[in-house]
């Protein structure tokens, strides 16, 4: 398949600590969060998500929101797009394993479709990685969905030219399959409740208005944060190729939501883009 043979399997490494490590813990507490989402069903044909990537007492329930909207609509293959916070990687890179595993079993990947984005994007392939940011969207993905195939894509440079190499390669490779986009992210990290509010406004007002290139500009000006920027505005734009022309927040809240303390805080966003 390419320049890269995808083999082995890439153990949980956050199983445990960040969600339950026990399967029937694990499906419990996400059924709970997918039970306490009070939204209706976004119309239309969903391409993109974004949803945070903490640990699910912090997060989990924000996510609930963003995967609540894949019941009842199947995909073959979903491109999860996060970003690197233990390695620096100069583009993107990819585990070199044939499938992830998590407590709710092992998850492909779509070797065909990496080997076209080779091509394309040059992947920094490894052989092994802690990160955190795409393992913790698994178990949700499986619960929800069953059976997909995976394409894990880490992104370091997060700057917009970057984003826009990568969602015009993957607009390329997707169009005419039936595939998810995800974008792992947080928001602003570490400042008080009312601070938090003001920056993470900043991103959910761009991200309701479309407008990835705004959305990355105010990143890089420091006027808004967020660790998986450039995840979401990739995600952005390849939905925006793809099709979509609709955007949605879903859900927001920030860890002092959940804990009470609200001096330092980290912000969670769930969104939607579709047609």
């Amino acid at each position: 398949m390419g320049r890269v043979e995808l083999k082995g399997v890439r153990k949980p490494v956050i199983a445990g600590t960040w969600y339950p490590g026990r399967p029937e813990e694990l499906r419990r507490m996400i059924s709970d969060f997918l039970a306490k989402v009070d939204l209706e069903p976004i119309p239309g044909e969903l391409v993109g998500l974004v949803a945070p990537h903490a640990g699910y007492i912090y997060s989990g329930q924000v996510a609930a929101y963003a995967y609540k909207q894949l019941e009842g609509r199947p995909f073959e293959t979903v491109v999860v797009v996060h970003p690197s916070h233990r390695m620096y990687i100069d583009g993107y890179a990819l585990t070199a394993a044939a499938s992830y595993e998590t407590p709710l079993g092992q998850v492909p990947l779509d070797g065909e479709l990496i080997a076209e984005l080779d091509e394309e994007l040059g992947f920094t392939f490894l052989r092994a990685d802690q990160e955190h940011s795409l393992e913790i969207q698994l178990p949700f993905l499986q619960y929800v969905l069953g059976n997909f195939k995976l394409v894990p894509i880490m992104m370091g440079d997060q700057s917009l030219e970057r984003c826009r190499k990568l969602a015009s390669a993957l607009a390329k490779a997707l169009k005419g399959r039936k595939a998810l986009l995800v974008a792992s992210s947080d928001l602003s990290h570490f400042y008080s409740y009312r601070m938090a509010l003001s920056l993470d406004k900043v991103v959910l007002n761009y991200v309701e208005n479309y407008d990835p290139e705004g959305l990355a500009k105010a990143i890089a000006l420091g006027k808004a944060e967020a660790c998986g920027g450039g995840p979401i505005v990739s995600v952005m734009l390849t939905s925006k190729e793809l099709g979509a022309d609709k955007a949605k927040v879903l859900k927001y809240a920030n860890s002092g939501d959940v804990t009470g303390d609200f001096g330092s805080v980290v912000g969670y966003m769930a969104a939607a883009f579709y047609s």
